[in-house]
């Protein structure tokens, strides 16, 4: 599938990759938006954020790396943008 067909899959909350790509396991997807009101908020944000403060996260593309990392906001190259091997991972 194309790149544009990966993001209708990612909305619909699935996982998908490329083919294409050289690490073994790798894939991305869609995390929604969180809010959090101030009072659940971890001491590794607030410490950004400020105390008191709510977070509110907008959606953003994270990714499970070869490494088994956890990668928030992959970013498409153009490569990525233009292949037509994505396909879905279960």
């Amino acid at each position: 599938m194309n790149f544009g067909q990966a993001v209708e899959r990612l909305k619909e909350g699935r996982k998908v990759a490329r083919k294409g790509w050289n690490g073994n396991g790798m894939w991305i997807v869609l995390m929604p938006a969180l809010y959090l009101d101030a009072s659940v908020v971890n001491g590794r944000t607030s410490k950004h954020l400020g105390e008191g403060v709510d977070l509110d996260s907008q959606p953003y593309i994270a990714m499970f790396t070869a490494g088994k990392q956890w990668q928030p906001g992959w970013l498409a190259s153009q490569a990525d943008i233009l292949s037509e091997d994505w396909e879905v991972v279960e």
